[in-house]
């Protein structure tokens, strides 16, 4: 029952200036709707997604995970950026989104990058940068301008559309990937980590034998 039972609650971050959609790429995610009218986010707003997550090549009941997925969609104004850092240690996730058609947003991208890394989990934490507005006629921002500027930031590009909701889903499942697979590597070290600690630890009753062995071995 995913109304109730889960296996992994993750939380992303919708980032970047105000104005670039983070809202309506939101609302087109999780309610499949495109809402033309929106007052401007104060503070932070979230919504819930919930959904069965399949690890790609693995084809057993084990591999499907029940998803509940918190996208945390952030104010953009400079003024509220203070209260947004503090939900950044929080994220597991980050969608990075700027607007095709303003080089302003385009250029706020190293800023917010900055600011994720400053504050979150861990120096290099899962980034999706998205060009929303793709649907748009006048871009001010080539695709060649910006998959430069995340292969330089080595971090992976999507461009969306809220309005057609071109690549939403796209975007954040390829985020949902990334942090899926890094979790499942933090498990798999883990489990190795113990295996070996308790292989160079036998059990009591292992050392008692070989103890015993030695004892009752004749030297001549």
């Amino acid at each position: 029952n995913l109304d109730t039972n889960y296996d992994f609650l993750i939380k992303f971050l919708l980032l970047g200036d105000s104005g670039v959609g983070k809202t309506c790429f939101l609302h087109r995610y999780t309610d499949k709707e495109f809402k033309q009218k929106f007052i401007a986010t104060v503070g932070v707003d979230f919504r819930l997604k919930k959904l069965v997550y399949e690890f790609p090549e693995e084809d057993d009941e084990d591999s499907k995970k029940k998803i509940h997925l918190q996208l945390w969609d952030t104010a953009g104004q400079e003024r509220y950026r203070s209260l947004t850092k503090a939900f950044f240690r929080d994220g597991m996730g980050f969608l990075l989104l700027f607007d095709l058609s303003s080089e302003t947003s385009f250029r706020s991208v190293r800023q917010w990058l900055n600011e994720i890394k400053e504050q979150a989990y861990s120096e290099e934490p899962d980034i999706v940068l998205v060009g929303n507005k793709s649907d748009l006629d006048s871009r001010d921002v080539s695709t060649a301008e910006a998959k430069k500027l995340a292969d330089e930031l080595k971090i992976p590009y999507v461009e969306t559309s809220a309005a057609t909701g071109e690549n939403v889903e796209y975007a954040v499942g390829h985020l949902l990937d990334l942090v899926m697979k890094r979790m499942r590597d933090y498990v798999s070290h883990m489990e190795q980590e113990d295996n070996q600690g308790s292989s160079s630890h036998p059990e009591p009753s292992q050392r008692l034998d070989s103890e015993t062995n030695k004892k009752s071995s004749c030297p001549c």
